[in-house]
């Protein structure tokens, strides 16, 4: 059975404001407000698969820190681009 959109927005919003580290709560949550309604429900699986990733890997691949996996390539480059000043001075 597939996943409602709503109801996976919901979720993965939820996701993005729970995390581990304060800097990751600031900016997926921000993220999350700003895109998921609008994402595809293969961006939002996307979406979903990072969320499980370490989320000091997540902040050095926001960063720029560290190398992004080619396939968060794209979906990091668009979290990043809202995280200047969190991930480091604007």
């Amino acid at each position: 059975m597939t996943e409602p959109h709503e109801h996976m927005v919901k979720r993965l919003r939820m996701r993005s404001m729970r995390r581990g580290i304060k800097e990751m709560d600031l900016i997926l949550q921000a993220f999350a407000e700003k895109h998921l309604a609008d994402m595809s429900p293969d961006d939002l699986a996307l979406y979903d698969r990072l969320l499980n990733e370490n989320d000091h890997d997540i902040y050095g691949w926001v960063g720029g820190q560290f190398a992004v996996p080619d396939r968060y390539a794209d979906l990091i480059a668009v979290i990043a681009k809202d995280a200047h000043g969190v991930t480091r001075p604007a």
